[in-house]
């Protein structure tokens, strides 16, 4: 049987980073920070959702979280602001290599493992052009449980129908590789902030006096975690997929 490719979808397919167009037309002059507090808090927000037991969807939860980044700015906004705003994460854009890498990896079964509700899937997945080269995807809302939680990754083996053995999960998020490899798949890191660009934006801005948001999202979200958990593959391009080692190939 052909290697599946499981996919991470933010920060990995579709880039996080473009809601700021929508946070700066709302707030202007605020757009890069909201945008940076929002997401490390959407990600804080549903890591909490799962150890309290208190699940919420991960709508909710965006709404959740970007309220808190307008509270803490001070930056007053009603639902409908909120709503309006967090409608941008159903509208992300697909990063350039992402249906290259799809349509390379036609015959293997691919799929989306989102921790995103089922309606910001349909909307954000339907409405890009990697629906297409898409076999299937998954919200973890079924488990009423976030990656990294082991019950978001069942899912996998019980919707494909195939053993962790056979997956390589991709993602550029340090949690989530750390969360997948200790499950039991194979990981591919997609390097969308490569370590060394990090490390000289910090030092560059630290002897300057003031780190950008970005910066500084940069810094605590998407590098790998030292939690013994390191990725099989790190790529640079989510095309060298089709190349890598040890992967059955897909029947012709």
């Amino acid at each position: 049987m052909a290697t599946s490719f499981v996919f991470d979808a933010y920060g990995t397919l579709f880039d996080v980073q473009s809601v700021a167009e929508a946070t700066e037309a709302a707030f202007p002059g605020h757009g890069d920070l909201i945008t940076q507090i929002w997401r490390m808090k959407q990600l804080e927000y549903s890591w909490l959702r799962s150890m309290m037991g208190a699940y919420e969807d991960f709508y909710a939860v965006t709404c959740q979280s970007l309220a808190y980044a307008l509270d803490v700015i001070g930056l007053p906004a009603d639902d409908a602001v909120i709503a309006q705003v967090a409608g941008a994460y159903d509208r992300l854009r697909p990063y350039p290599d992402a249906e290259a890498a799809l349509v390379a990896l036609k015959g293997h079964p691919r799929a989306i493992l989102s921790n995103g509700s089922p309606a910001m899937l349909a909307a954000l997945v339907g409405d890009s052009p990697l629906a297409s080269n898409l076999d299937t995807v998954l919200s973890v809302d079924e488990k009423r449980a976030f990656k990294p939680d082991p019950r978001a990754y069942d899912l996998v083996e019980e919707r494909l129908g195939v053993k962790p053995a056979d997956v390589v999960f991709v993602s550029a998020n340090g949690f989530d590789i750390a969360g997948a490899k200790r499950y039991g798949f194979r990981v591919a890191r997609i390097e969308r902030a490569p370590s060394a660009a990090v490390r000289a934006d910090l030092a560059r801005e630290s002897a300057q006096g003031a780190l950008r948001p970005l910066t500084m999202f940069k810094a605590l979200r998407t590098q790998l975690e030292h939690l013994g958990q390191a990725p099989d593959f790190v790529i640079s391009s989510l095309t060298d997929l089709a190349h890598l080692p040890g992967i059955v190939p897909a029947a012709h």
